[in-house]
């Protein structure tokens, strides 16, 4: 009874383990998922003339009033 106790204990440790190392390899490749996203965000806008120089506001005042009757 005392060996197949530690064999249960010991598959236990094992696959806490294994486990343990699945939720690690998740965390770090979330990371790098994270870095390239901002890499990726980072670039568009640096790339962007229209978000770099505010558009110029409108000329004249047409289209400024609609009447609406209903």
């Amino acid at each position: 009874m005392g060996v197949t106790m530690t064999q249960s204990v010991g598959s236990t440790a094992v696959s806490q383990s294994y486990e343990l190392l699945g939720a690690s390899l998740a965390k770090s490749q979330q990371k790098q998922e994270g870095r390239q996203t901002m890499q990726l965000l980072e670039s568009a806008v640096n790339s962007s003339p229209a978000l770099q120089s505010p558009s110029p506001g409108p000329v004249g005042s047409l289209g400024q009033n609609i009447d609406i009757k209903v």
